[in-house]
C-alpha cells in the first residue's frame, strides 16, 4: 500500500510506465528487420526466383526469348530421361566427379602430411600451392591444352616417339579434362588438411613413436583420427566443384570429340544457349539436382560409416 501511494505521488513524468519497454523493443525490432532486409532479399532474388522459373520453365514449353508458351506438364522430364545423350551425360558427370574428388583428396592428404613434416621448404611449397587456386579455370584449361597439344605441346616435346592427342581421342579426352581439374582444386585440399594437422598436439605424435608406431602405423592410428573430419569435409566439397564443372570442358573439348567429354553442364548450356530450349535445359538441370543431392547423401552415409567403424 505504501509503495503504490508513493508511486501516485510522484509527477506524472516519473511514474513507471509499461510503454518504454515497449518502444524500446520496437525499436530493436525494427534495427533487426532493417539489417536482415538486404539478406532476405538477396536470398530471394538469387535464390528463391531462380529456382521457381526453372520449375516453371522445365513444366512449360520455353524458349530463350519466349519463356512459357504453353504448360506441358511433365512432357521435358519424361523426354530427357528417354535420351539416351542426357542419361549418359549424367553417368559420365557423376563417374567423373567421384573419381576426380577421390583422386584431389588422396594427393591432397599425401602431400599435406609431407609438407608438415618438412621444415625448410614447406613454406614456399605452400605459396606455390596457391598459384593453381588463384588461376582462373579458362587460363587453366588453356595451359592445359597447350600442354596436351600434339604438335609441339609440352607431352609431344617430352615423348616425341609417341603419338599422343589425348584431348582428340574418344578414350582419354575426359581423363585429360580431369587431369587438369585435380591439378587445380587438389591445393584446397592440401590447404585445409595441412591447417588440420597443425592443430593436432605434436606430443601425442612422439609418445606414439616412442611407443614403436612409425609409418603408416602413426597415419593410422594417430593422424587419420586427428584429420578426418577435415578430409570429408574437403572431399565434398571437391566432389561439388567437379559435379559443377564447365569451363574446362567448354576450352579444352567443347564436349568432343562427339560426346565423350560433354558433361550435363555442358549439356545445359548447349541446350538452352545454343538450342534455345529453355523448357528442356531447365528439366535437365532438376533432375541433375536430384541426382546430385542423392550422390552426396549416399557418399554422406558411407563416409559417416567408415568413420564410425
Amino acid at each position: 500500500m505504501a509503495d503504490t501511494l508513493a508511486a501516485r505521488a510522484l509527477p506524472r513524468s516519473a511514474r513507471p510506465s509499461g510503454l518504454a519497454p515497449r518502444r524500446a523493443g520496437r525499436r530493436a525490432s525494427a534495427s533487426v528487420a532493417l539489417f536482415t532486409a538486404p539478406t532476405i532479399l538477396s536470398i530471394i532474388v538469387l535464390g528463391a526466383y531462380p529456382l521457381l522459373f526453372i520449375l516453371a520453365a522445365a513444366l512449360s514449353d520455353s524458349t530463350l526469348g519466349r519463356p512459357f508458351q504453353e504448360w506441358v506438364g511433365t512432357a521435358n522430364l519424361e523426354s530427357i530421361l528417354t535420351d539416351a545423350d542426357v542419361v549418359a551425360s549424367f553417368a559420365r558427370t557423376v563417374g567423373y566427379a567421384l573419381v576426380v574428388a577421390v583422386a584431389s583428396a588422396v594427393f591432397g592428404v599425401a602431400i599435406a602430411v609431407a609438407l608438415e613434416r618438412a621444415t625448410r621448404s614447406g613454406a614456399v611449397v605452400r605459396t606455390l600451392l596457391l598459384l593453381p587456386l588463384i588461376t582462373p579455370p579458362v587460363v587453366v584449361g588453356t595451359l592445359w591444352k597447350l600442354v596436351f597439344n600434339p604438335g609441339g605441346g609440352l607431352l609431344a616435346t617430352v615423348l616425341p616417339d609417341v603419338s599422343l592427342a589425348p584431348l582428340s581421342t574418344t578414350a582419354w579426352a575426359l581423363p585429360a579434362i580431369g587431369l587438369a581439374d585435380v591439378w587445380q582444386w587438389t591445393p584446397l585440399i592440401v590447404i585445409l588438411v595441412y591447417a588440420a594437422l597443425r592443430t593436432q598436439d605434436p606430443a601425442v605424435r612422439e609418445a606414439a613413436s616412442l611407443d614403436g608406431a612409425h609409418g603408416i602405423r602413426l597415419f593410422r592410428h594417430i593422424t587419420w583420427p586427428a584429420i578426418a573430419g577435415t578430409v570429408v569435409a574437403a572431399f565434398f566439397i571437391r566432389l561439388v566443384i567437379a559435379l559443377k564443372v564447365f569451363d574446362l570442358v567448354f576450352v579444352m573439348t567443347s564436349g568432343g570429340p562427339g560426346q565423350a567429354s560433354t558433361t550435363t553442364t555442358y549439356l545445359i548450356q548447349q541446350v538452352a544457349l545454343k538450342e534455345f530450349d529453355i523448357g528442356r535445359a531447365s528439366a535437365i538441370t532438376i533432375v541433375f539436382a536430384v541426382i546430385v543431392t542423392a550422390v552426396t547423401l549416399v557418399v554422406a552415409g558411407l563416409a559417416r560409416k567408415a568413420r564410425h567403424e
